[in-house]
C-alpha cells in the first residue's frame, strides 16, 4: 500500500482531485479537516480545549457545535491564534490517520491510501507518506473560484492567503506538483502518468 499526501492552498481543487482519485482509481480518502471536524464534536478531546481556548463566542448554544464558520472567521485574521487551533486540532488529528494506516495496512485490501491536509508539510506528515503532491493553482485563478464558489471577497481570499506559506515552500517539499490552473483534462492526464510510475504493474486493491 502506498500513502500519498495531497496538499495545495484554498481554491487550488484539492476536491476534483480526490474525487478522481477515489472513483478512477479506488483510493482510500481521508481529509484531514473534515476529520478534525468529527473530532471537534462535543464530548470530544478537542472539543473541549477549543473552547478553553476561544470561549463560549463560537458555540451555536452553550454546550453546543461549535461554529466553524465563526471560528474560522477568527483565525484567518490572526496567526497566533491560528498556530493555537492548529497546535490543539492537528496532534489528534494525526495520531487518528496513523491508526487508520495501520488498520489498512493490516487488512490488506488498499492499494492507494490518500491523505489531504493545507499544512500536510508543516505536520510532518513526510515522515508517514510514501509520496506528496503538491496541487498548485496561480493566486489570480484561486480568487476568482473563491469568488464563484463561495463568494469570498478579494480581502477575504488575501487574508485566507497571507496565513499560508508561498508556492515556493510547498513545490521545495512536494515529491510532484500537479499543475491545476488549466483544464481538468489537463490535471487528470498529470495525476495518470505519476500514477503509472507509483504502480507501473497497476494498482492492487
Amino acid at each position: 500500500m502506498i500513502v500519498l499526501g495531497i496538499t495545495g492552498g484554498v481554491g487550488s481543487g484539492k476536491s476534483r482531485i480526490l474525487n478522481e482519485l477515489k472513483e478512477k482509481y479506488n483510493a482510500y480518502v481521508v481529509e484531514a479537516d473534515k476529520l478534525a471536524h468529527e473530532l471537534m464534536e462535543p464530548c470530544q478531546p478537542i472539543y473541549d480545549k477549543i473552547v478553553q481556548s476561544f470561549g463560549m463566542d463560537i458555540l451555536v448554544s452553550a454546550g453546543g457545535e461549535i461554529d466553524r464558520r465563526r471560528l474560522g472567521d477568527i483565525v484567518f485574521k490572526d496567526r497566533e491564534k491560528l498556530e493555537l487551533l492548529n497546535s490543539i486540532t492537528h496532534p489528534g488529528v494525526k495520531e487518528k490517520i496513523i491508526e487508520m494506516i495501520d488498520k489498512k495496512k493490516k487488512e490488506g485490501n488498499t492499494g492507494l491510501f490518500v491523505i489531504e491536509a493545507a499544512l500536510l508539510i508543516q505536520d510532518g506528515y513526510k515522515e508517514i507518506c510514501d509520496e506528496i503532491w503538491y496541487i498548485w493553482v496561480s493566486k489570480e485563478e484561486r480568487i476568482k473560484r473563491l469568488a464563484n464558489q463561495r463568494g469570498y471577497s478579494e480581502e477575504k481570499c488575501e487574508d485566507m492567503f497571507s496565513s499560508q506559506e508561498d508556492d515556493e515552500y510547498y513545490k521545495k517539499y512536494a515529491d510532484f506538483t500537479i499543475n491545476n490552473d488549466l483544464s481538468y483534462e489537463n490535471s487528470s492526464k498529470q495525476l495518470k502518468a505519476r500514477l503509472i510510475k507509483l504502480f507501473p504493474n497497476g494498482i492492487m486493491n
